[in-house]
């Protein structure tokens, strides 16, 4: 982080507090602080960060911000109304001091993938800084602000919410010179009740975006095909829908690449991304698109397309016992875990194709009925075995017995099921193993790898 003046952070930040002194870096753990640093507590559900902030003294930080009348009595703590929209408006403040492009992406699914698409097309010809891990809420975005340094051309951020206002916040802190809406699904319906406000909160990134930045629409999703917002830049992306400005065509698999043609007002452009699923391309297609609308030419961002890595958990195959898993429980929802599904099916496979299952979070009064529905999508591509794990894992089974399927098994424990892959897995089978963040599917990946035959 390069210096701030503390006097510039309170004025960004609306402190009366007046003093003098230089932050070398901002941390919302006590932990973390040090010599130069400004810690900022965070209050949340099940903790208030103001607890900490004699730790982060005794630590060496130089400055705190408090919402609490108890600390006014230290010269060093900087009195604010709200913490974390604090936090946001240091970060805010920072940013503008770099002459760099800011790219916003929100959405409910494939967030993360496009943005590492973006940043895989926009790596061609600049310096690249992007949210890392899950590090794209109110918290985690400023803490990927403050990362920026001379030597970043542009910021690729990753926006996520969980209820109304946190996109507005973030997007008018950033000001983004192109914005991308990858899709809207009943995600996050436990928090926003109706998918309506999920349309609206996600459309919240408009309001931050600069006069005459593009913002990508997925044209194929049925609640952003027909969005009109007047005095915006609106550019359709799909493969499905013919009336995309930007446009995949003649899609394929081949192995773990994926081959397909982009239509577009730049020109037809032949390409390829380094994964398999159809799902994919249209993250693909957003992501060509900033790049042309920041000056990468054409065919050069079509052809970078190809430098696109998976971030954590999503997809990673892995050889074992003969056979390949597939880690792909990042994160998991309706509209990925179907994804997921349908390339499974289509995968080239001299074994068996087995998925393994757990909770889709955050589904609200709507979850048993989405997670038999997934059931009963797995029935419907007859794969040739289902095995699940968590509270409402059992939906899943109940879906896909109604279709008639007889082929799955639930485990009360992640330690059985990992077992239960063991006994069942063969040479040139595929697993695929998704679930929800929260899940944490990886410790039942450690189970399982615990034993032997782990390439």
């Amino acid at each position: 982080m390069r210096a701030m003046s503390i006097n510039a952070i309170a004025e960004a930040i609306g402190s009366p507090w007046r003093g003098e002194g230089m932050v070398t870096e901002v941390v919302t753990d006590s932990r973390l602080a040090g010599p130069g640093s400004l810690f900022v507590p965070i209050v949340g559900e099940n903790m208030d960060g103001h607890r900490f902030i004699a730790d982060a003294f005794k630590r060496g930080a130089a400055f705190a911000l408090s919402s609490r009348e108890e600390f006014a009595w230290d010269s060093r703590v900087l009195p604010v109304a709200d913490t974390k929209q604090a936090h946001i408006d240091i970060a805010a403040c920072y940013l503008k001091g770099f002459d760099i492009k800011v790219v916003g992406i929100t959405g409910s699914v494939g967030k993360t993938t496009t943005k590492e698409f973006v940043a895989a097309v926009l790596s061609s010809r600049y310096r690249v800084l992007k949210n890392e891990g899950n590090k794209n809420n109110e918290i985690g975005l400023p803490e990927t602000v403050f990362g920026l340094t001379e030597s970043h051309d542009v910021a690729v951020l990753e926006m996520g919410m969980s209820g109304l206002g946190e996109i507005r916040q973030l997007a008018l802190a950033t000001a983004p010179h192109a914005g991308i809406i990858t899709n809207i699904h009943g995600v996050h319906l436990e928090h926003l009740g109706s998918i309506e406000n999920i349309l609206k909160a996600k459309l919240e990134l408009v309001e931050g975006l600069r006069s005459g930045a593009p913002l990508f629409l997925c044209g194929d999703n049925a609640h952003l095909k027909d969005v009109l917002l007047p005095g915006v830049n609106c550019v359709f992306y799909g493969a499905e829908n013919p009336d995309c400005a930007i446009k995949a065509i003649d899609i394929y698999d081949n192995g773990w690449e994926t081959h397909f043609t982009i239509r577009s007002p730049y020109g037809c452009f032949d390409t390829r991304i380094p994964t398999t699923g159809a799902h994919f391309v249209p993250n693909a297609l957003a992501a060509f698109g900033v790049g042309c609308a920041l000056g990468i030419p054409p065919a050069e961002a079509a052809a970078a397309l190809w430098n696109y890595a998976p971030s954590g958990m999503r997809q990673r195959p892995v050889e074992f016992m003969g056979g390949l898993v597939i880690e792909d429980c990042y994160n998991a929802s309706p509209v990925s875990v179907q994804g997921a599904i349908d390339t499974l099916q289509s995968m080239p496979c001299t074994g068996r194709r087995m998925m393994v299952l757990s909770d889709m979070l955050e589904l609200g009064a709507e979850s048993k009925q989405l997670h038999m529905d997934i059931g009963r999508a797995v029935a419907e591509a007859n794969l040739d075995a289902l095995l699940v794990w968590g509270r409402d894992a059992r939906y899943y089974l109940e879906g896909a017995a109604q279709a008639g399927y007889t082929r799955g098994e639930g485990f009360a424990t992640k330690q059985a099921l990992a077992e239960a892959i063991r006994k069942n897995m063969g040479p040139g089978d595929i697993v695929w193993v998704k679930g929800s963040r929260g899940m944490a599917l990886e410790e039942m990946l450690e189970l399982l790898y615990g034993g032997n035959n782990h390439a």
